[in-house]
This record gives structure tokens, C-alpha cells and sequence, in this order.
């Protein structure tokens, strides 16, 4: 977002950044426009942390709050847009400034393996992590490695898209049922089948875009490592962050524990990396991403949640369902 409102900058002296956010990207456009002193307004669904608003305020950002989801705040903040001719609109994924940003973290982690890595894990929502992941494996000489994406059930938009252009590939396996309400379009510029959900049912709206930026998907289709997509249910997710938390006393939102889950579910994560036939120990790389919407009292929801669970989840891998044991 540094770069983005950069840019921004050096075209007005007045610019004004305004986005559309679940959360985060309006909290890193709002740090980064309080960084070059430009006005920032965030457009906000309700129901949000108290205490993350607040965060936003004291980087300087105007919050507009009002809607269900991303879909319908995103409408809202392009009005706005349009009728303010100082505004710049920036896309909380959909921009190549932003990949090239995300696409930093690469560069750094292949200076600190001493060995190309067996994949990459990362949670996705609208593309714009994974965007900036296989551009900065494509400057690394990465490109051949496997990346792994992974989705709440119900905020899977990109499962669905990938799905959509390769139906041919993945015609002997059941995908998740489409939802009343999921339509799919073609992305002329891309020449690529992008679905738009209708709703956001997932805990995890971070995740939460109605449809992915068609450059993502066209890419990760293309790329010469592929990109495999998971599908998690929120509960296996809140799992996973109040394992993550126990091990390792960080409290991550369920955005970023859900890339957490292939490390404390071995069938997941042998299903979508096989033991090497030389018995050779994989390297793999997680991308946390961390995210602020995440406290002390939502941790303790998720643990309700997960001890009335009973049964096993189901995982979906490629189009195939694997039950995951609690």
C-alpha cells in the first residue's frame, strides 16, 4: 500500500486515497497515507471490532460504515470515488502496485532458504496476497514452485473461479455445490470465467471479496508451478488458531490461520505434498499474514465453537473432499 499511496501522492499534492475494505487493506491504506500526509477514507461493513476502528482513526482515517459486505461497500466507495476528483480508488487486491508490494516478501524469504522450497502456503480472498506471491516467484526464478491456496468455505470465490476454468481437468470429481445466487462471468481482458458469490458466509471477512482479480487467475491458472486451491471450514480454521496460539503465543485472525491449517492436519497436508520417494525432508513455506481483527474474546468464541463441534470436517482439495478428523 507504501507504494500505491506514493504514487497517489506525486499525482496531487491533495490526493485522497479511498477504499473499500473487510479490514485489513484499509488499515495498510490508512497507515500508508498517514505515512505521505494524503487524506484516507475507508469504507467499512458494519459489525466490525470497536477497538479496530479505533486503530483506524488514530492513523487519520475517515470511516465510512454501513453495509453487509465487501460487495456492497466497494459500490459505495466507487460513488465516491467518482464524485471526488482529488480521490484516487484503491483496490484492497485488484492492482499490479499491489502485487509488486506483496511481492517483496519472496525476495526476502529466498534470502533466508538456502534451498528452493517444495511450495508455499497462503490464504486467499480477493488475490491480492497470492497476486503478489507468484509475481515475486517469478522474479526469484520461483515459478516452478507449487503454491498452495487456501479459502474458508463461503468466502471461495477463487476456489470457484479456478474451478470454472478448469472444469475439463476435474470433470471425474464433485466440486462444492454452487450457492442460489452464485452467477459467473467471462473477464474479456484476461479471457478468464470469474464467479461472483452472492453472499459472504464465512467468519473469516478478511477472505471476504464477491469475486477475485481476474490477473490473479489468469496467472495462477498459467504459472508453471501451479497454484492448488483448499477449502476449509471456519471451524477447522478457529482450530487452528487456538493451536497456533498455544504453540506459538501469537493470536492470528482466522484469515491467516486457515494457511495454518495443511501444518496441524497431516492428511491435508500430505494429500496436497506427498513424502519425496527419496525420503528427503520437504521444505515448504507458510505465509502468516497476521491481520488485526482478531481478540481476546473472539479466541474465546472459537473455543466454544470448536468444543460443541463434533464429527469430522470436510476439506475440500482440487474438487475431491478429504474428512478431516477434530
Amino acid at each position: 500500500m507504501s507504494k500505491v499511496a506514493q504514487i497517489a501522492k506525486a499525482k496531487s499534492a491533495n490526493a485522497h486515497l479511498i477504499i473499500a475494505s473487510g479490514g485489513n487493506a484499509g488499515f495498510a491504506a490508512a497507515c500508508a497515507a498517514h505515512a505521505v500526509d494524503a487524506k484516507c477514507t475507508v469504507y467499512l461493513p458494519s459489525g466490525l471490532n470497536p477497538r479496530f476502528l479505533d486503530g483506524l482513526r488514530r492513523e487519520g482515517a475517515n470511516l465510512v460504515i454501513g453495509g453487509k459486505d465487501y460487495s456492497e461497500i466497494l459500490l459505495k466507495a466507487r460513488a465516491a470515488a467518482a464524485a471526488d476528483k482529488s480521490s484516487i480508488e484503491v483496490s484492497a487486491y485488484d492492482d499490479l502496485n499491489l502485487w509488486q508490494g506483496h511481492a517483496s516478501m519472496v525476495h526476502e524469504i529466498s534470502k533466508d532458504l538456502d534451498v528452493k522450497p517444495d511450495a508455499i502456503f497462503c490464504s486467499v480472498g480477493g488475490g491480492g496476497l497470492l497476486g503478489g506471491i507468484v509475481v515475486g516467484c517469478q522474479q526469484t526464478g520461483w515459478d516452478d514452485v507449487p503454491i498452495v491456496a487456501l479459502e474458508t468455505i463461503g468466502a471461495d470465490c477463487f476456489y470457484h473461479s479456478m474451478q470454472a476454468n478448469r472444469a475439463p481437468l476435474l470433470s471425474d470429481s464433485p466440486a462444492p455445490p454452487f450457492r442460489e445466487g452464485m452467477t459467473t462471468f467471462k473477464d474479456e481482458k484476461n479471457d478468464v470465467e470469474i464467479v461472483r458469490l452472492p453472499s459472504i458466509d464465512s467468519v473469516a471477512s478478511s477472505l471476504g471479496a464477491a469475486s477475485p482479480a481476474p490477473g490473479v487467475v489468469k496467472m495462477a491458472l498459467q504459472r508453471k508451478g501451479g497454484v492448488s486451491c483448499v477449502l476449509v471450514p471456519d471451524g477447522l480454521s478457529m482450530q487452528t488458531a487456538l493451536s497456533f496460539a498455544e504453540d506459538h503465543k501469537f493470536l492470528v485472525e482466522l484469515a491467516c490461520s486457515t494457511t495454518l491449517v495443511p501444518a496441524y492436519k497431516r492428511t491435508v497436508f500430505e494429500t496436497l505434498l506427498p513424502p519425496k520417494v527419496e525420503g528427503r525432508r520437504r521444505t515448504v513455506v507458510f505465509i502468516v499474514c497476521g491481520g488485526s481483527k482478531i481478540s481476546l474474546d473472539d479466541m474465546k468464541k472459537y473455543q466454544n465453537i470448536v468444543e460443541l463441534h463434533s464429527g469430522p470436517w470436510g476439506v475440500w482439495i482440487e474438487g475431491k473432499q478429504v474428512e478431516i478428523q477434530k
